[in-house]
């Protein structure tokens, strides 16, 4: 018998927010990279457009600005995407889905500070 397993979804990510209408929107995220769902964002100073969030950098993305709520494939072109921006929201810090440069406790806590000055909750399961 075969197992089968879904990939993470929207639900799997965002526990709460007080209205969608306050706390989504669409963006562009930059091309060139597939974004799982989760995926924790910067916004790029000179363009507007999104990708992850870096550690360090000076393009304005090493500042965590969104979280990506449905999986996008921007591998060929700048993708449409809907993202939550601002609070008042909960997110699951599990499901948080950080760049490779991203890679240890200090830099994790600071995305997650970074988030939490939004009104992004990062939070463990109940």
């Amino acid at each position: 018998m075969s197992v089968l397993t879904q990939p993470p979804t929207m639900g799997d990510i965002l526990k709460y927010e007080l209205n969608p209408n306050l706390t989504r929107e669409t963006v562009t995220l930059l091309a060139g990279s597939s974004y799982p769902v989760g995926a924790v964002l910067g916004r790029i100073t000179t363009s507007g457009k999104y990708k992850l969030s870096t550690s360090s950098g000076s393009d304005g993305a090493q500042t965590a600005a969104a979280v990506l709520l449905y999986a996008t494939d921007a591998t060929a072109a700048d993708q449409k995407a809907i993202v939550i921006v601002r609070g008042p929201a909960i997110v699951s810090r599990a499901a948080l889905v950080f760049d490779a440069s991203v890679d240890d406790t200090a830099k994790t806590a600071a995305k997650h500070a970074q988030l939490i000055a939004l009104g992004i909750i990062p939070r463990d399961p109940a």
